[in-house]
């Protein structure tokens, strides 16, 4: 639990999104699909009961020796200080956040007298059902798991008295642990909201679906496979600590399988240029004629811009190509220690505003429309606040996907953004000049820590299976770098203090005021979303000086922008009124649901912008002569 935050992201995948971070396939993070390990202990070749003692003793013995280079890949790096841990802050801030609760209960005898009762009542009635269930008698049980959540899925969690009592005792306490902070008067929101999140972490990590022995399906796996599984989980447990440089970095996906420019990010464009920070990409036209105003898309710096264009089924920049606009992508740098001071400032004037200036000399056209993802939302609406305040018509159109420009309901990333959380960081990039990505992808699979983390630990590392190959996981894993002025700027003025939308933010020396923004605007905020909520998207809809149009998508942050036309498609969407207000029900109340995907009614948004049609334009040319082919390298440097 790291005060590495951002808005993007995501990253991947639950039956709600495909992470809600992020995934297009429903089962791949609640519950992810698995190759057997094989193997002459595998489940197929021994049935549940026929232990091989001498294999079992011989894998628990390797299961012993892994862990054991498992541990030493994790502290060899310590004591060499290649890695400087955390931990003592995380606990510090945990401890003092939760002491503020205990300390509103503790306080009163009444409040310690009600707690007791509380928990001593579910109890004994949750003792007093399992003996009725074990004298054979009827019963009820006192707690239901939720039926979405896949760790209980398992029919022995309630045909087994033991576990299903284990199950019981569990859900149980994680209720009255909830309450006891919701229920906590006198205590300030943020300090709340973070109780909040430290409560759930510490309840998802200690489920017992997450150990061997209180789990039955690893007590089945290990008894079947002779305890192979324990030796080729803790093998992988050692591989997974080296490839994070002596941190855990959990294997979503087989990585193995992929690689950008092979079988990610096909769609044939070339770099027509490049600087410090980001490569320009423009692609190859597929149609005749194409729009007359070209598209510029600005994607989140936290993630790689793939995510537009993971393979040709459900590439946005692909569809796009195809309804006949002249595509340019921002493709950002993975910056290293040498662009520590690059800021806000600097990505607004060498991303967009550069690309601008290129896509004009290139094609002669003075406006674009544009496009910002995430992050990528937020530095464009900067982007147009300041255009406005130097009188520069630069833009026909502007579409946020899942973008924020206020904060205020910003979601359970802004837990992390007090001063002592912020100061924290803000050391630690000092020293290394920029925050490491491994340090955000943990932030970001933490969010969802029962989809994106807990569930690869159970089937890779105690049922030693390898995950499947999947692109949207692999793309949730190809994490970025952080120039250290560039997020300690964002974190200050956009989650902090939220600057943008009073009016305070100042930017290359100019206060910039997002009322001065007239473009039309299509706001495309995702139900489901935990890192721009919807909620938050709607509201930072009426801080725009021109034409709004709010739409909903189902799904979240990455499932439910990613989600193309086609006979497999998966969610919906929603049009309604003009937004206003916070209230995402009431919005809905009456709005049209609309099956399928919304990329076609973007479409005919953009149209009525503007239709007019002209030739087909070729790649680069003049001064922009092809650099390398698409997707360009920058994109492929790893962290």
């Amino acid at each position: 639990m790291t005060m590495e935050t951002s808005s993007s992201g995501t990253r991947a995948a639950s039956d709600r999104e495909a992470g809600n971070i992020v995934a297009l396939k429903s089962s791949a993070a609640t519950k992810p699909p698995a190759q057997n390990s094989g193997g002459k202990g595998s489940a197929e070749q021994a049935p549940f009961g026929s232990v091989d003692v001498e294999a079992f003793s011989r894998n628990l013995a390797r299961a012993i020796e892994q862990g054991g280079k498992a541990l030493a890949a994790y502290m060899k790096p310590r004591e060499e200080g290649k890695v400087e841990d955390s931990f003592a802050a995380d606990i510090a801030d945990i401890v003092k956040t939760v002491a503020k609760v205990l300390e509103y209960w503790l306080s009163d005898p009444e409040r310690v007298l009600q707690l007791q009762q509380n928990i001593g009542r579910s109890y004994l009635d949750l003792w007093a059902s399992a003996m009725h269930r074990l004298s054979g008698d009827e019963f009820k049980p006192v707690v239901a798991a939720d039926p979405k959540d896949k760790r209980f899925a398992d029919p022995e969690w309630s045909q087994n008295q033991f576990y299903d009592f284990l199950r019981q005792l569990y859900l149980l306490t994680v209720h009255w642990s909830e309450k006891l902070v919701s229920d906590a008067e006198g205590i300030d929101e943020h300090t709340r909201r973070k109780a909040e999140f430290y409560v759930r972490q510490f309840a998802n990590a200690v489920s017992p679906s997450n150990f061997v022995l209180t789990n039955p399906e690893l007590i089945r796996e290990t008894l079947t496979t002779n305890a192979e599984n324990l030796a080729n989980g803790f093998q992988m447990l050692s591989e997974d600590i080296v490839a994070g440089r002596g941190n855990l970095k959990i294997r979503q996906t087989d990585p193995s399988n992929f690689e950008v420019g092979r079988n990610l990010a096909l769609t044939p464009g070339k770099v027509i240029y490049q600087n410090e920070l980001m490569q320009l990409i423009q692609y190859e036209a597929t149609t005749p004629e194409v729009l007359k105003v070209p598209l510029l898309i600005v994607p989140p710096w936290i993630n790689k811009f793939y995510i537009l264009d993971l393979n040709p089924e459900k590439s946005f920049i692909k569809w796009c190509v195809d309804q006949g606009f002249t595509v340019f992508v921002i493709s950002w740098v993975n910056p290293d220690a040498h662009l520590a001071q690059k800021g806000f400032e600097q990505y607004m004037k060498e991303g967009p505003l550069e690309a601008m200036d290129v896509i004009e000399k290139l094609t002669g056209e003075s406006k674009v429309h544009t496009i910002g993802y995430c992050v990528g939302g937020t530095l464009l609406a900067v982007t147009l606040a300041w255009l406005a305040s130097q009188k520069q018509a630069r833009v026909v159109s502007a579409t946020m996907f899942a973008a924020q420009v206020d904060f205020t309901f910003a979601g359970d990333l802004k837990i992390f953004a007090d001063e002592d959380r912020i100061q924290q960081l803000e050391l630690q990039m000092k020293e290394m000049g920029y925050l490491e990505a491994s340090r955000m992808a943990t932030t970001f699979n933490m969010l969802r820590s029962n989809d994106l983390v807990w569930p690869y630990v159970v089937n890779n590392y105690l049922k030693g299976k390898k995950p499947y190959p999947f692109d949207l996981l692999f793309w949730n894993s190809d994490a970025t770098r952080m120039p250290a002025a560039n997020h300690s700027f964002y974190l200050r003025n956009c989650y902090q203090n939220n600057r943008l939308t009073k009016g305070e933010m100042e930017v290359a020396g100019t206060h910039l005021k997002l009322s001065d923004v007239t473009v039309p605007i299509y706001n495309l905020a995702t139900r489901e979303d935990h890192i721009a909520p919807a909620r938050s998207v709607l509201y930072g809809s009426q801080f725009f000086g021109g034409p709004v149009r709010y739409v909903l998508a189902g799904s979240g942050h990455i499932a439910g922008v990613i989600n193309p036309p086609g006979p497999k498609v998966k969610y919906q969407y929603w049009t309604g009124d003009a937004p206003g207000g916070d209230d995402v029900d009431k919005w809905m109340a009456t709005a049209t649901e609309h099956p399928g995907s919304w990329w076609p009614d973007w479409l005919d948004w953009i149209r009525q912008r503007d239709a007019e049609m002209v030739p087909a334009r070729a790649i680069g040319g003049g001064a922009f002569e092809p650099i390398e082919d698409a997707p360009g390298s920058y994109v492929k440097v790893r962290d």
